[in-house]
């Protein structure tokens, strides 16, 4: 469902206070990572399980095994 690197972005995001922090460490601009965040929410929208906050994208990640607890 995700591409690998929308999987990366999200658990950067998810270990980060901000998406510039986000785009710093993986080398892209700051519109990338909110595009990149963008296309995931649309695709757990598309399948009726939207994601609209930070919480719920890491519900949707950890129950689809993108990351596990540990992870977090």
């Amino acid at each position: 469902m995700l591409s690998p690197r929308e999987v990366d972005v999200i658990r950067a995001w998810f270990h980060s206070d901000s998406k510039i922090m986000v785009a710093e460490q993986l080398h892209l601009s700051v519109g990338t990572v909110n595009t990149h965040l963008s296309r995931v929410r649309s695709k757990y929208a598309a399948v009726g399980r939207s994601a609209t906050t930070k919480a719920a994208l890491v519900a949707r990640a950890l129950q689809d095994g993108i990351v596990a607890l540990e992870d977090l």
